[in-house]
């Protein structure tokens, strides 16, 4: 439990240090959300708890496979903005969009495979 505790914490903290960062430098505060920290974070937590090259190697291609469909989400977010759409429309259908391509891409990774 204290283990927990501390990956909430740390992961928590990191969160917030970017949100922070990003009031008053947007450009510096969207460089540190870019950072694979949740990634990174997630197979050192992984590793330390059970360190198995295999599953390490297999969650790190997928973690590749996932992070594809969610960066177009990143260009229709603004583009929705500048046109005038609220952010909370322009949010949710960047998440709606990211959900069709995870879709899509479990999917095809399913059908075709991921290489592993």
């Amino acid at each position: 439990m204290v283990f927990f505790i501390l990956k909430c914490l740390i992961s928590g903290v990191l969160i917030a240090a970017a949100s922070g960062v990003a009031r008053r430098y947007p450009g510096a505060g969207a460089l540190i959300a870019s950072l694979p920290l949740v990634s990174v974070l997630g197979m050192i937590w992984l590793w330390i708890e059970k360190p198995d090259r295999l599953i390490m190697s297999r969650h790190a291609e997928a973690t590749f496979w996932y992070v594809l469909p969610s960066l177009p989400m990143f260009l229709l977010i603004p583009r929705l903005l500048r046109v005038g759409v609220p952010f909370w429309v322009a949010l949710m259908a960047g998440c709606a969009l990211t959900i069709i391509l995870y879709l899509g891409t479990t999917w095809a990774l399913a059908r075709f495979g991921s290489g592993s």
